[in-house]
């Protein structure tokens, strides 16, 4: 009996390749990123596992067009660019790599804060284009502390918590809003408490994403609520970028309803030196590098690797969603 077909839509480390080929017939989309819907719905037809990345749209179309496949496993945290649900529908296990970003997303998340409170990435745009050209005076070029400053987290799954750990370090206050208030012990341990989400939007110095994109967070964070945070008050996103109306927030920063924002994550990816927010000196863009450690990267590996082994053998992922 052949070998079980897999089809990769970017490729991954020599190590975990190695380990696909020992038990699989591989192949690897080695042409413009992302995929084309047309090029993926070719190979989706006739491979019993699918690896794929989170620019990959895996719809109900897709699936339907999968004559055999058993596992799609996805190298990210985030799920939402498959429908989960149709999977369920139609025996096809879901893996993807959760837990071991948090750290790395966590440290990102409080690096853009630190950066764009202080006003580092502009500072060195300053120098870079040969604009400093005096000591700053008393009055000059000043940032915000953050201890003694209210974060405000919005979503504390296992980022958030992690991003709450480090705040505590930092002497901030922390407040949350969450679906439903986590145990009494976590708060505790973390120090920090529930409120409603019109209080943290009102009450926050900094307000930092980590929720998961849905229905309910879609476009969320918009000109209603930029109006009712502080105007002294930083947003930070490291979560999906659609929770945010970037039109809205482009407006909110030049009136200067809100003090400054720094972002991993947008609503269409990437962007260009075009875009709007660019041409702002308040804010802090990164391109969506929230895992982008040595570290994480190889343990994310692993895991997409191992998922995929244990759904083409009907078994469930190490990380699952849905059947």
């Amino acid at each position: 009996m052949g070998k079980k077909r897999i089809f990769l839509t970017r490729t991954i480390h020599d190590f975990a390749l190695k380990k696909l080929r020992e038990r699989y017939q591989v192949e690897i989309h080695t042409g413009k990123i992302p995929i084309s819907q047309i090029k993926l719905r070719s190979k989706i037809e006739n491979i019993e596992g699918l690896i794929c990345f989170p620019y990959d749209k895996i719809g109900s179309d897709l699936i339907d067009a999968a004559k055999n496949l058993k596992v799609i496993s996805t190298y990210s945290v985030g799920i939402d660019h498959i429908d989960t649900q149709y999977a369920k529908k139609k025996k096809i296990r879901v893996g993807y790599t959760p837990e071991v970003l948090t750290d790395a997303t966590a440290d990102l998340t409080f690096s853009l804060m630190l950066d764009v409170v202080r006003r580092v990435s502009e500072g060195d745009r300053i120098i870079r284009n040969g604009k400093w050209r005096q000591i700053y005076g008393a009055f000059d070029y000043v940032g915000m502390d953050v201890q003694g400053k209210t974060l405000g987290i919005f979503g504390l799954g296992r980022i958030g918590s992690a991003v709450a750990k480090r705040a505590k370090s930092f002497d901030m206050k922390i407040i949350y809003h969450n679906r439903k208030p986590v145990s009494k012990n976590k708060e505790k341990r973390l120090g920090l408490k529930y409120v409603t989400l019109n209080k943290l939007i009102t009450q926050s110095d900094i307000i930092s994403i980590h929720a998961p994109h849905t229905k309910e967070t879609d476009q969320l964070f918009d000109m209603k609520i930029f109006k009712k945070m502080k105007n002294s008050a930083f947003l930070i996103n490291t979560s999906r970028g659609k929770i945010i109306n970037e039109v809205d927030l482009v407006i909110a920063l030049n009136k200067k309803f809100i003090a400054g924002a720094a972002l991993d994550v947008y609503g269409s990816e990437p962007i260009n030196e075009n875009h709007p927010l660019t041409k702002i000196q308040n804010v802090v863009l990164t391109p969506h590098i929230g895992s982008s450690t040595k570290e994480t990267r190889v343990k994310m590996a692993e895991i997409t690797v191992k998922n995929l082994n244990l759904g083409i053998s009907g078994k469930k992922p190490i990380y699952s969603v849905g059947y």
